[in-house]
Formats: structure tokens, sequence, C-alpha cells
């Protein structure tokens, strides 16, 4: 049993960096919970034309998250090696791929960002209004193309800081952020202090405004911080990274952005899949995926806290440790999911009341709230496997693990029962997300073989 339990030590040193990224997502996805449930007051269309163009940007942000994950292993490494020149490397690195994945999806979107949303649009059971839903989403994601700029920079700035060990900075920029959005939110949607009421491009203008501040507060604090973060002195007097490190992250990373991008593409391929049920299936989904969003975030910051304390370990070449604490974080991500889905599964008839939506919409966003309660250990499990793999800079295997996975089990699942069956959305959903076994198994035979304990960055 001792393998599977650490001592206080070790949960001291686990807690420092999950606290911080924890209560950073649970803040920011109880707000979202909060600013989805003002959009949703609007209406059913509103709050689908939204959710949609979301979906859309989501694929935007794992992008990046893929993007900089690549340079953000060597970041972590370098760091517990003490190589600050090394951690200004992979900066220069993350800067330039924040850069091209802006202007590779600012550029999609402003270009075929209609017919994106129009994919989503189905008649179904209740009559909704797919021409209002189209020009709820033209009007929210025109405004929030303006976003996409501060949210890459910031994220240049806030992964470093968290591979670094500065988790809580991060954390609060982020609770600023979302009280900002919270507060305009307020102001624009419904008309308060003067200001007309705006809908969803109100929306829309709070979360630019908390973009912009987020990447103000993690941008500025390093370089006030200097003695805490000797790494961003020059870190951009210039760009350039020695050809044999840029390899090496090109070599890891680009299998890590290929992947974000694939398995974001997935899910919302997938979620495009389910639309083919009617309009009122997307606004049951964008309920109850912003609901579970706030549990899920329990075994997400696990990942991210394993990626980090075992990264650490092993740019320190304490292997040994490394594979020992592994084995640990992951009993404990699978041991706090069972506990917070148990909890979400509670609370799942309650919240969908909280919207202004029909009857049928809440009851079906219920039952998909306690289908992912169900499942939330195997996605923990599945997810503490994936971040294990990351980082000790087995990407390629991350890849055919999570996105190649969803490409060829989940995805033909969904395309088959969606357009060639009659089968209801809910037991469609059940179907394909029991695929997930199949991935724990998998992760399972992975982790077990050990072949992803590599120090990167040398003795």
């Amino acid at each position: 049993m001792n393998k599977y339990i650490g001592d206080r030590a070790f949960y001291r040193k686990l807690f420092a960096v999950l606290l911080p990224i924890l209560i950073q997502n649970l803040i920011t996805n109880f707000v979202s919970l909060l600013d989805n449930v003002m959009v949703g007051q609007v209406g059913t269309e509103p709050m689908s034309g939204v959710a949609i163009v979301n979906q859309l940007l989501f694929v935007f942000n794992l992008c990046v998250f893929g993007g900089l994950a690549g340079p953000g292993i060597f970041t972590a490494q370098f760091f517990g090696k003490g190589d600050h020149e090394g951690v200004r490397q992979t900066m220069r690195v993350k800067l330039l791929v924040a850069f091209f994945a802006v202007l590779a999806f600012g550029g999609a979107l402003s270009l075929f960002g209609e017919r994106l949303i129009s994919l989503f649009l189905h008649e179904g059971e209740e009559a909704l209004d797919l021409t209002a839903t189209l020009r709820y989403g033209k009007d929210y994601l025109a405004v929030m193309l303006w976003q996409l700029v501060p949210f890459a920079l910031g994220q240049v700035y806030a992964s470093t800081l968290r591979e670094a060990g500065e988790t809580v900075v991060p954390m609060k920029a982020g609770i600023i952020a979302v009280f900002v959005n919270l507060m305009f939110n307020y102001v624009f949607i419904f008309g308060k202090l003067g200001f007309p009421a705006m809908g969803v491009v109100g929306a829309a203008i709070a979360t630019v405004l908390a973009r912009f501040v987020e990447c103000g507060v993690v941008l500025l604090w390093p370089y006030r911080h200097r003695e805490r973060c000797p790494y961003v002195s020059g870190a951009f007097r210039t760009l350039r990274v020695p050809g044999a490190l840029l390899r090496q992250i090109a070599v890891m990373g680009l299998p890590l952005f290929v992947n974000e991008f694939l398995w974001s593409g997935g899910m919302t391929t997938l979620n495009q899949c389910y639309s083919l049920r009617g309009l009122e299936v997307v606004s049951a989904f964008n309920i109850s995926s912003t609901i579970s969003n706030l549990f899920f975030c329990a075994f997400l910051a696990m990942g991210n806290a394993i990626a980090i304390l075992v990264g650490q370990l092993l740019g320190a070449g304490e292997l040994a440790r490394a594979r020992d604490e592994d084995r640990k974080l992951i009993a404990f991500s699978v041991a706090l999911s069972v506990a917070v889905g148990a909890l979400m599964a509670l609370v799942s008839p309650l919240l969908p009341r909280l919207y202004n939506t029909t009857e049928g919409v809440r009851a079906l966003a219920v039952r998909l709230l306690l289908v992912g309660a169900a499942l939330m250990p195997l996605h923990a499990y599945a997810n503490a496997c994936y971040f294990t793999l990351r980082s000790g800079g087995k990407t390629v295997i991350t890849f055919v693990f999570d996105s190649v996975f969803t490409w060829l089990a989940s995805i033909p699942a969904a395309f088959f029962l969606s357009r060639f069956t009659e089968l209801p959305i809910l037991p469609m959903y059940v179907a394909v997300e029991s695929l997930t076994l199949i991935k724990c198994a998998l992760g399972n035979w992975l982790v077990r073989s050990g072949k992803w304990i590599v120090n990167l960055v040398g003795s």
C-alpha cells in the first residue's frame, strides 16, 4: 500500500504546487459558470451561439497550450537543473509559437467563422431559431477575436512561471481576471451603470478586457521580482535559440502541438456529431460542460502538478524517485476524482435550473452530468497517464495515446452512430465515452513500461 500513498512531506510538496493551480481553475470555472448563466438569461439561442463560438475558440486555446507544452518540458527540467539561460531560450520559442498561433487562427476564424458556426446548426425536437443563433454567434466572434493576442502572450509567461514553481502568480492573475470578467459581464450584458444592454456582444467585451488584465499581471510580475525570476532578464533581447535545442524542442514539441490541435479539433468534431440531434443538444452540452468543468478541474490540475513535479525530478536526475512519486500522484488523482465525481452527481439536478431555457434542455443536461460524474475516475486516470508520459518527453507516444485514439476510436463511433442510426443522444454519448476504458488500459501499459523516465537536460 505504501507504493501508492506518500508521506507528509510528499503531500506538502504536492499541495504547494496543486492548490494554487486548483484554486485558479476553480475560480475561473466558477466564474465561467456565472458568465454562462448570465448569457443563458438572455435566451437559449444567444447561449447556443456563444457556446458554438467558444467551442471553436477552444481549439485555439488548446493549440496554444500544446504549442507551449513542448518548450515547457524543457523549461521545467532547465529550472530543476538551475540553468536560467536554458529557461530564457525556451521562453523565446514559446513567444514564436504564440505569434504563429494567433496569426493562423485569427485569419481562419475571420475568413471562415460563419461557415464553421453553421456546421452546428440543425433542427431538433424543439422549435429553436437557427438564424438568430447564427447571428448571435457571428456578433460574439467578431469581438472575441481581439482576445487572441493577450491570451497567447499571457500563456507564454504564465506557463513559464508555473514550470519554475511560481504557481501562485498565475493563480492571482486568473482570479483578478475572472472577477473583472464577471463585473463587466453584469454591466455590459444587462445594461447597468448607464451602459446599454449589449447581450452576447457585452459578454465578449467583458472577456476581452479580462484577458488583457490577466496578461498584464503575469507579464509585469516577473520583471518586478527578478530575484525570484532571474531568467526574465534579457529573455527577449534576442529571439536566437541554439539550433540543437530548437531541434530537440521541435522533435518533442511538434507532436504535442499536433496532438492538442487534433484532440481539440476532435472534441469539436464530436460535438458537431452530437449537434445533428438538434440545437437543444448543443444547449444541453453547453450547460453540462460548463458545470462539469468546475468539477473536472480537480483531476486536470493534478495533471499539471504531475508534469511539474515529475519533470523537475527527472531534470534533477532523480529517476527512481520520479517513478515512485509518479505512481503515488496517479493514485491520488484517481482517489480525488472519485470524491469529486460523487459531489458532482449530488448537485447535478440543481445547477441546470439556473439557466433560462426549456425543461427538455435542462433534463438532458442533468443526465449528461450524471454520465460525466460516473466516468470521472476513468478520465482522471487517463489524464494522469498522459501527463506522466509527457513529463519525460515521450510526446510521440502521447500523440498516439491522446489524439490518434480520439480520431481512430471516438470520432468514428460518434460519426457512425449520429449519421447511420436513430440512437438518442444519451446512449450515443455513453457509448462513445465508454471507449475511455481502452485508453486507460493503454495508458497503464505505457506508464508501467517506464520508457518515459528520461532526463532531457543532462546531469
